[in-house]
């Protein structure tokens, strides 16, 4: 029998329990085995850590059959609810890892406006000599790590004129209030994001129109952006 879990106990316990411990990843393959040393992988290492964390701890979680999809983790039973999405940074460095695939994030939201809700455990870590040293975690909403840009109003990545990702804020690192101080402002940033990027009024207004006729449907009102 597991038990349940909220994000919230999850952060707590983790926060008491392994900030400042230090862990290594090694790979043996034919009787040579290698320290990492390297960071590329510690993310999702440290993703697939917390998985074991769970099962070894008997808490209940789940992953969606297709593990590209959102979240990383449901905590509960409950497809709406107890969502849990895993971030990492190098703590030496500003934040800066992939919040969520613009364009997949404002399709999914827009018809799953409860995926506005879901919790993002960030580890923040150093690595020496392939040594990694959890410095610091954090549980926020979106709004809370997202931020703003001179060219759009939501911080993204940009490529060749491309939106692809939105990008985090550097504020919740240094314990301050991010720029959206609630969903309706991180909306509001998104909106008008797609409303320039997209050159196109309608099919903003079209995006906000679902998204808010859906988000009445599970909460019973409308968003106020």
């Amino acid at each position: 029998m597991t038990n349940e879990i909220t994000s919230k106990k999850l952060f707590n316990q983790l926060k008491e329990e392994i900030k400042g411990k230090k862990g290594h990843i090694y790979f043996n393959m034919d009787d040579v085995c290698l320290k990492i040393v390297e960071t590329d992988t510690v993310g999702k290492t440290l993703q697939e850590w917390l998985r074991e964390y769970l099962k070894v701890n008997n808490y209940y979680f789940r992953e969606p059959k297709n593990t590209q999809e959102f979240p990383d983790f449901f905590l509960s039973s409950s497809n709406t609810e107890n969502m849990l999405e895993i971030k990492s940074f190098n703590y030496s460095n500003s934040p800066a890892f992939d919040i969520a695939n613009f364009d997949s994030y404002c399709a999914n939201i827009k018809e799953k406006p409860y995926c506005l809700y879901a919790d993002y455990l960030i580890f923040g870590y150093t690595m020496t000599n392939g040594t990694i040293s959890i410095e610091n975690l954090w549980l926020k909403k979106i709004w809370e790590i997202s931020g703003t840009s001179a060219r759009y109003p939501l911080k993204t990545q940009i490529k060749k004129d491309m939106i692809y990702n939105i990008r985090p804020n550097s504020d919740f690192k240094n314990g301050k209030d991010g720029v959206f101080k609630n969903e309706n402002k991180f909306l509001t940033a998104v909106y008008k994001t797609i409303e320039k990027y997209t050159q196109d009024t309608q099919y903003a207004q079209s995006w906000k129109k679902t998204l808010n006729q859906n988000y009445k449907k599970y909460y019973g009102k409308y968003l106020e952006f």
